[in-house]
C-alpha cells in the first residue's frame, strides 16, 4: 500500500520538473502583462510607460518595471536599447519623457566600444513594450500629431465643409421651382 503513494508523488514531481520552464532567457511577451480592470487616472489622459534604468535586457525591465503613472509634464514612453554588435542586450532603459526627448530616434554605432545603441518613442499606456533592435524600430510612434494646431486646422477645415454642405443643401430644397407648360 505504501507504494502507491510513493508512485504518485513521483510522477507528480516528474510532471512538475517537465512544466518547469528552462532558464533560458525569454524576451517579455503581451502575454506577461497583467490586465487590469479600467481604473480612474489621477489626472485626464494620465497613461504608464515601462519603467527601468540600466536593466541587463527587455524581460528585466519590463518584469521589474513599476506599475505608476507618469507624471503630467510627460506625454510619451521612450526606450534606449545598448546592444553588441551580435545582438545582445547589454542595457535597457525605458522611462516617460517630454516631446523634447524623442526628437532624435534612431541607431548610433559606438565603434571604439562595438556597441549599438536604439532609441525609440511611442504614445500610449505601456507602448513602449517591444525593444528597438534596428533602424526600422527606432522610431517616434504617435496616435496624433505632436502639434494641435494642424489637429485644430484639420477639425475646423471640416467642420466649415459640413456646414457649407449644409446650407447649400438646404438652400437647393427650398429654391422655387420654374413654372413649365404643365402648371
Amino acid at each position: 500500500m505504501a507504494s502507491q503513494p510513493t508512485a504518485a508523488w513521483v510522477l507528480l514531481l516528474s510532471l512538475l520538473a517537465a512544466c518547469l520552464p528552462t532558464m533560458q532567457p525569454r524576451d517579455f511577451t503581451v502575454k506577461d502583462i497583467v490586465y487590469l480592470h479600467p481604473s480612474t487616472t489621477p489626472y485626464p489622459h494620465g497613461f504608464k510607460c515601462f519603467t527601468c534604468e540600466k536593466a541587463a535586457d527587455n524581460y528585466e525591465c519590463n518584469r521589474w518595471a513599476p506599475d505608476i503613472y507618469c507624471p503630467r509634464d510627460t506625454r510619451y514612453c521612450f526606450s534606449q536599447h545598448m546592444m553588441k554588435v551580435t545582438g545582445e542586450s547589454v542595457s535597457v532603459t525605458k522611462r516617460c519623457v517630454p516631446l523634447e526627448d524623442c526628437l532624435s530616434t534612431g541607431c548610433t554605432y559606438v565603434k571604439h566600444e562595438e556597441y549599438k545603441i536604439c532609441t525609440s518613442c511611442c504614445e500610449g499606456s505601456i507602448c513602449n513594450l517591444p525593444l528597438p533592435r534596428n533602424a526600422t524600430d527606432a522610431v517616434f510612434t504617435t496616435l496624433s500629431p505632436p502639434n494641435r494646431t494642424q489637429r485644430l486646422s484639420h477639425s475646423l477645415l471640416l467642420t466649415m465643409a459640413c456646414l457649407w454642405l449644409g446650407l447649400m443643401s438646404q438652400h437647393w430644397v427650398t429654391l422655387p421651382r420654374a413654372a413649365g407648360p404643365h402648371s
